[in-house]
């Protein structure tokens, strides 16, 4: 991180971002790969008859990791292009090797090549996480699977569901997310070798017009870095829109996660729910009481800005002219790695957060019992008609027994007093002793806690139990609050 305080420091590396995601977005990363990109190239070329030396390979094999970035900042300012100032600097280590680094090659066989891989390596990241996070949620949901708890509809009390089955809700949208980054991880495709409109012809020239060993050619070099897909055709540059899916992929952990601390702010301010918090953690720097949900108020701040990267994506691609322009290359070296730099610091909160999340029984239960009263009059009517009783007269008790604790309720701000009038009301005294019972609120959660075991056992743990070893690697970074 830059230390020059008179600079502007990115945010996300400064302050959020976990090691792993920095790394791979880092100039190391990046320029090593270029290296590694040059190297494969040269084996390739060598393997299919070009004129390449094994001392020339082994001097590029032992200078892949040791870049000199102030050098290469020097001979940038004297040359204006950041390939070339890489191949000189390069080529200086391997002097052997010079002659022959890049050859047949433009600067997106770097460049965007490089950031197909850094991509499907973030993917890789951002799995793991997703895995950890869907664990523990999982976890969570089972726990608490058969908890009680007010449900809603607009945001106003409606029937019973359970804790486990409200978070199994955002469990499933992970779920999907986590569906469609394992596809893009697999699917994702090398540009490899087109040369500088996508034709090959420089590659076609070295190889004195031997189509089958450009063919070749792009397929080794595309192995040897890792894939085995490869675009079927592209001008200079690989086609933009996979810039556009992959954003899109992320915009879409950024509105399951958004959803999810949305709702869990919610939570915080009935009570009901509390993100972690540290012993000496401070929540307001005025009001010395509060446990504000930061970490939720985050990944809704962070979240915010990743759902909007896919437009910005889609205008790169909608823009770009003919073969190739350069009025892409700016933008995307801010969108492609904030856009995952930022989902990943969103799943190392919610990690963080659903690993220490706190419920107050009590006071779930207190929400019930203060919205059973009217909730509950059906099954009162049903067992009373069960009994002999006249169904349109019961419906006309609670009817007006229900207005007169509405009101008592509003005007008086009291207590529901609803099932203390049907209880005493002689309508109601063949089930007065039945009150209790029909009154549990786990008989009124429905199939709830059945759907979140079938949910876990048909859909997530087959998930994690594919990918056991990923997940008992995968780690979520320390949280800044």
């Amino acid at each position: 991180m830059n230390t020059d305080n008179t600079v502007y420091q990115n945010p996300l590396t400064g302050r959020y971002a976990g090691k792993e995601m920095s790394y791979i977005w880092s100039p190391q990363y990046k320029h090593s790969t270029w290296r590694r990109l040059w190297l494969t190239l040269a084996r390739c070329e060598q393997k299919l008859g070009l004129d390449i030396t094994d001392t020339q390979i082994e001097q590029m094999s032992a200078h892949l990791e040791d870049i000199d970035f102030d050098k290469v900042a020097a001979k940038e300012k004297e040359l204006r292009h950041d390939v070339m100032s890489h191949i000189h600097v390069f080529g200086e280590l391997c002097p052997e090797a010079m002659p022959i680094i890049h050859l047949g090659a433009t600067s997106c066989f770097v460049t965007d090549n490089t950031e197909l891989i850094q991509m499907r390596e973030g993917l890789k990241v951002i799995r793991g996480k997703l895995l950890k996070l869907m664990a523990q949620l999982a976890a969570f949901c089972n726990e608490h699977r058969a908890m009680p708890t007010l449900g809603f509809t607009h945001f106003q009390p409606a029937q019973l569901t359970t804790v486990g089955k409200r978070f199994s809700l955002y469990l499933q949208d992970l779920m999907l997310d986590f569906e469609r980054v394992e596809e893009e991880i697999e699917r994702i495709p090398f540009r490899s070798v087109k040369g500088t409109t996508g034709t090959q012809a420089s590659f076609l020239e070295l190889f004195d017009g031997d189509h089958a060993k450009c063919r070749q050619l792009e397929r080794d070099v595309a192995a040897g870095m890792g894939f085995a897909n490869v675009v079927a055709v592209s001008g200079q540059t690989y086609t933009r829109k996979i810039d556009y899916f992959v954003m899109a992929i992320l915009s879409g952990i950024a509105q399951t996660a958004s959803k999810m601390a949305t709702d869990i702010r919610l939570m915080a301010n009935m009570k009901e729910v509390e993100e972690p918090f540290e012993k000496k953690q401070i929540g307001s720097s005025a009001m010395a009481y509060k446990r504000n949900p930061m970490r939720s108020e985050r990944v809704c701040s962070l979240a915010r800005y990743v759902m909007n990267l896919p437009g910005n994506a889609a205008m790169t691609e909608a823009t770009q002219w003919f073969e190739r322009t350069l009025d892409d290359s700016a933008n995307r070296r801010l969108v492609l790695p904030e856009g995952f730099l930022a989902t990943d610091i969103i799943l190392s909160l919610l990690i963080n957060i659903t690993n220490g999340i706190q419920l107050w029984p009590n006071v779930i239960r207190r929400h019930i019992q203060s919205e059973l009263p009217f909730m509950a009059t059906e099954n009162l009517l049903m067992a009373a008609v069960k009994k002999g009783g006249n169904r349109q007269e019961l419906h006309e008790v609670i009817r007006t027994h229900s207005m007169a604790a509405a009101k008592r309720v509003k005007e008086e701000g009291a207590d529901n007093d609803l099932l203390d009038r049907l209880r005493n009301d002689p309508a109601f005294a063949c089930i007065r002793d039945e009150f209790d019972s029909l009154l549990d609120p786990s008989t009124f959660i429905g199939r709830a806690p059945e759907q979140v075991t079938d949910f876990l056992n048909e859909c997530i743990r087959p998930i994690l139990g594919r990918y056991k070893a990923e997940l008992d690697a995968a780690s979520a970074d320390a949280v800044n609050v």
